[in-house]
């Protein structure tokens, strides 16, 4: 997809952040999957904060259902968004947010420099370098899809990508105690996502729910040390069976807009 030109560009609002103009785009959606993509994006966008999906009052119902009061919360693929400070000022003060980005981890740091119980680490994913066992929450939003946005069949995703995956929830499961609750938010639907999630070797049970009007977004939640319902085991197996017919590929956005993680705002 080729960026359009300035007087093409279109102007977004972040909830709570003011209007905020996004000409960053790529030539190719591989290029969420580069670093140096996102650390040109954040030197260009700073700490302005920016939200997929929607900010924490879309989802604050169902994401404090599953939150207790102290627990040690992990926020995986943090970018430029408000969310672990709009937690820590809902009394959540044990916040650490990881990103791959110096350039952005840097920025909230500046940012929120006067909120001491919010910790930022540049970290990937792929490779937590925390203990066994650190964290009562581990929670992403947005981090899971921008891995799979160059994927044209969700049906048929690629062994590429689903081996990324599958990286990081592993390394997601590591740190989570037992007991302790993976918390992903996306727009990607059960039959595409829960397939994933759904694996045997995550030691966790799968449930979601739903967000939004008039486009639904979901809320999935793993909780470590229980397990798999039967139908999901069933769902999980279908991972790892041959694909099958390439189906055409499916283009979810504007040809003259920010790619659908960017585009999708409630």
């Amino acid at each position: 997809m080729a960026p359009p030109s300035d007087s093409r560009r279109r102007r977004r609002r972040a909830p709570g952040s003011g209007s905020l103009d996004l000409p960053w785009l790529p030539d190719s959606n591989l290029r969420y999957r580069d670093r140096r993509f996102w650390d040109s994006r954040y030197r260009q966008a700073g700490a302005t904060a920016a939200e997929w999906f929607g900010g924490l009052s879309c989802f604050r119902q169902q994401l404090e259902a599953e939150l207790r009061p102290g627990d040690r919360i992990l926020v995986l693929g943090c970018g430029n968004s408000a969310l672990s400070s709009d937690l820590f000022q809902l009394g959540y003060t044990d916040v650490t947010s990881v990103d791959y980005s110096l350039v952005c981890i840097a920025g909230m740091q500046a940012r929120y420099a006067q909120c001491q119980g919010l910790q930022w680490v540049v970290m990937d994913a792929r490779d937590l370098a925390f203990a066994d066992g650190t964290f009562d929450v581990v929670l992403e939003k947005g981090t899971l899809d921008s891995m799979m946005v160059a994927e044209m069949d969700p049906w048929n995703v690629s062994p590429e990508t689903t081996a990324l995956l599958d990286q990081v929830l592993k390394e997601v499961s590591r740190v989570l105690r037992p007991g302790g609750r993976f918390i992903s938010i996306t727009f990607a639907q059960p039959h595409f996502r829960k397939r994933h999630y759904a694996q045997p070797a995550y030691g966790w049970s799968l449930r979601h729910s739903t967000y939004g009007t008039d486009f639904h977004y979901f809320l999935y939640v793993m909780c470590k040390g229980q397990e798999l319902s039967p139908a999901d085991l069933a769902l999980g197996r279908r991972l790892h069976e041959p694909p099958g017919p390439a189906c055409p590929p499916s283009f979810l956005q504007a040809s003259d807009s920010e790619d659908y993680l960017s585009a999708i705002e409630l």
